[in-house]
């Protein structure tokens, strides 16, 4: 079958549809992957075709993310979920609407490209609603591909049981505000499954899932964390336990030093202070900030987790989910401190609950805490267990390969 992937462009949104998009290529099925312009790298350097749509100027803010250390900067916890307290969630859902629209200028290409190819599905990220509906007009099945909570789907449950709650008449759901724009020029209507797919692909563990009524399809997250040339050094087997420290490729984790008041240089200066080897994937900026890097520490652009991850003994990030997901598939206890933007908080808690590490909040982020939160992961063994116990849930759901057989019936489904 043919499979369209339509991915908002930025490197954490494409990096978690790589081995999804690889299992179905390996199975013969033919693939191509809808990005904005400037952002096709992202899709061919994973070795995928890549389709370039959508106006490059309108969307030139959003690609920036992904190189602009000024507009990672700007990143907040505006869409961070606490469903303990949701008291905010109306205000939340206003502000997702909006990110939701953002991808909205796509439409016309998108099903242009889809009346074209004639996908049989089309798998989407959350934030690429217009995908659901360029497939509904070319007849495609249709479903998104999460890259963390539900966060969507747990909000427009909330919206649904208040519009029931006071008796509100079709019209006044403002979702419709979002949606209209997209459905009018094309004759169609407004259903439930042009914003929330016909079913979704969900790599969460079970026990951090969002409660949640929809028609969900697991699937282990299976970690890509982009390509590299790799020293010889990242495959030899450290003198003494070697830890990653890394601020993820999204954005957020970069506002760790300014939030908790903790210089790069004072965390440096910390964790060296231990018998091990220290290696930080940072940016320029962060490596040039020492006066001197000391011997046990290895001053990194990037290196793909999966790559170094199987040598490390320990890991420090902040609650991202890729580097979540490569530390579970290689085992490694993990120090969290979240910096909130999506699920990073209940990043951070799953792990502590599953003794596979330990939360540090920024508020308690110190050098003397981190030294010893990090001291405890590396001699106490029950961190270990824990993170073998973590990867264990994570093995429980079905392996991209596995969960083709599943999208090749839904698809014969749901096909128009």
């Amino acid at each position: 079958m043919r499979v369209l992937f339509a991915v908002f462009p930025a490197v954490a949104h494409v990096h978690p549809i790589v081995p999804l998009a690889w299992a179905l290529q390996n199975a013969g099925h033919e693939v191509r992957v809808a990005i904005h312009p400037d952002a096709v790298d992202l899709v061919t350097d994973a070795g995928l075709a890549a389709v370039p749509l959508g106006d490059r100027r309108r969307l030139a803010g959003v690609v920036e993310f992904n190189s602009n250390q000024d507009q990672l900067d700007t990143l907040d916890d505006s869409l961070s979920l606490d469903t303990a307290d949701a008291s905010g969630w109306e205000a939340q859902w206003e502000m997702m609407r909006n990110v939701l629209s953002v991808y909205t200028p796509v439409l016309p290409d998108l099903v242009a490209f889809t009346e074209l190819w004639r996908p049989d599905l089309v798998l989407w990220d959350p934030f690429c609603v217009p995908a659901a509906v360029a497939a509904r007009v070319s007849g495609a099945a249709q479903a998104r591909v999460l890259w963390g909570r539900d966060n969507i789907g747990w909000l427009r449950e909330r919206s649904r049981e208040q519009l029931a709650a006071r008796g509100a008449a079709p019209h006044e759901d403002p979702v419709l505000s979002l949606m209209d724009g997209m459905l009018a020029p094309y004759g169609l209507e407004y259903e439930e499954e042009l914003l929330l797919g016909q079913w979704t692909i969900d790599p969460m563990p079970q026990g951090m899932r969002l409660p949640v009524d929809q028609r969900y399809v697991s699937m282990r997250r299976v970690p890509y964390n982009g390509t590299a040339a790799l020293a010889d050094w990242v495959h030899e087997r450290p003198e003494r336990p070697r830890v990653c420290l890394t601020l993820g490729v999204g954005g957020r984790g970069r506002q760790i030093f300014r939030q908790s008041g903790v210089s790069f240089a004072e965390v440096v200066e910390a964790v060296s202070g231990l018998d091990v080897e220290l290696v930080a994937t940072v940016e320029a900026d962060h490596r040039n900030s020492l006066a001197a890097v000391p011997d046990n520490v290895r001053l990194v652009d990037y290196v793909p987790l999966t790559h170094l991850l199987p040598t490390c003994s320990a890991i420090i990030h902040h609650g991202g989910g890729g580097t979540f997901a490569a530390s579970v598939a290689h085992r490694v206890p993990q120090l969290v401190t979240p910096m909130p933007f999506w699920g990073e908080t209940a990043t951070a808690q799953h792990v502590a609950d599953a003794g596979a590490g330990l939360r540090l909040d920024s508020a308690r982020f110190t050098p003397d805490a981190l030294r010893k939160g990090l001291t405890r992961l590396l001699e106490d063994p029950s961190f270990q267990e824990g993170a073998a116990a973590l990867h264990r849930e994570m093995q429980e759901a079905p392996s991209p390969a596995d969960l083709l057989p599943v999208l090749e019936e839904l698809t014969a489904r749901h096909r128009r």
